[in-house]
């Protein structure tokens, strides 16, 4: 059975939104930043204004799925300095929330943090608790994703959710797995409740490994997706990084159109796109860097750091395959997954709460 509603926390442009709305789900997202809720708006997609730390579960009665990638600004250099202390605070909070400690006593704390960034990715966390100790229903299911930094959270999430009488599996997945035209690494976690096992969704594809044919590994899984395959460019060409391997600018990482794309950041507008003469082609577009993102063709982004929404959010094909895990869909049908090529026809839904600032 399809949930009644996700609601997605911190919820961007709309990666996942937009692949669970072509799965028939309806979705509402929380999110404070005003380019991203313009390009949310002109999809259509439910969406309130606001900060996700002011709000609760009680807010929408008919979620039974809770999604959310936090910010992970603080997490990106774990493994040595500010990263790792980070990472070290946030599985001290966990422990206090878990245990339901005061929530104005864990908020006290947190803000002599030195990044106050760093206790957003305790948000989902406080949100299934509540939902769990509230009047109304726990959440069925929960999604959760981020860069693989931040896997060791996750899985303290993993063992506190397990207490709670969740089936829970987590761990790093690859994009290209999925069929998506590029390389990146997902941190990810899914849930569901009572003792039946979940676990996340298992690759479609083979993985990319420079220099390996395409042809070569498992020949029950598909070859990798090209940047040639998924853009409408007639012709070869290669992509050259804005930056360098390990800073170094002479190292500027190199993909050609026969391979997938390297991962797709806010700097993408940025990479140089070349012939193998060397000549210098158009750059990619706001819609061949959304489609290598596996956003629809004609996706109305909106808004200002076009970009940056498109490297910061969840690739939707990745999105599909992990709902129709977490939920118990299986693996999305071929139609399901092409239905992502565009974004026309698809119904805005409303939240019917005229006391919140919603964007439709």
């Amino acid at each position: 059975m399809r949930p009644a509603q996700i609601v997605d926390l911190f919820a961007g442009p709309g990666g996942l939104d937009v692949a669970a709305e072509k799965l028939g789900i309806p979705t509402v997202g929380i999110e404070w930043d005003e380019s991203a809720r313009e390009t949310r708006k002109a999809a259509g997609l439910a969406t309130v204004s606001g900060d996700v730390r002011e709000f609760g579960p009680e807010i929408f009665p008919d979620a039974s799925v809770l999604a959310g990638g936090p910010p992970c600004q603080t997490f990106t250099v774990a493994g040595g300095g500010a990263g790792r202390r980070a990472l070290d605070d946030v599985l001290e909070f966990a422990k206090r929330v878990v245990s339901r400690e005061k929530r104005e006593d864990i908020e006290a704390d947190l803000l002599k943090l030195e990044d106050e960034r760093t206790g957003l990715v305790l948000e989902p966390l406080r949100w299934v608790l509540e939902a769990i100790d509230g009047p109304g229903d726990a959440y069925d299911v929960i999604v959760l994703e981020q860069v693989p930094a931040v896997l060791p959270v996750w899985e303290a999430y993993a063992e506190a959710l397990v207490s709670e009488g969740y089936s829970v599996d987590c761990g790093i997945l690859r994009t290209e797995a999925f069929g998506v035209p590029q390389t990146r690494r997902r941190a990810v976690l899914v849930a569901r409740a009572g003792e039946e096992g979940v676990s996340l969704p298992a690759p479609t594809h083979r993985t990319y490994r420079k220099g390996v044919p395409r042809a070569s590994g498992d020949f029950r899984l598909k070859p990798w997706v090209t940047m040639g395959e998924a853009l409408d460019r007639e012709y070869d060409f290669s992509v050259v990084s804005n930056y360098g391997t390990g800073g170094d600018p002479k190292l500027r990482g190199r993909r050609s159109s026969i391979e997938p794309a390297t991962t797709v950041t806010g700097k993408i507008s940025r990479n140089r796109v070349v012939a193998s003469d060397g000549t210098e082609l158009p750059r990619f577009s706001v819609a061949e860097a959304g489609m290598l993102q596996t956003f629809p063709v004609d996706y109305p982004w909106a808004g200002r750091d076009i970009a940056q929404q498109i490297g910061n959010a969840v690739p939707p094909r990745l999105g599909m395959h992990v709902l129709c895990a977490a939920i118990g869909l299986g693996i999305p049908s071929e139609e399901e997954l092409d239905s992502l090529r565009n974004w026309r026809g698809v119904e805005s839904r409303r939240v019917d709460r005229p006391d919140l600032h919603v964007v439709t």
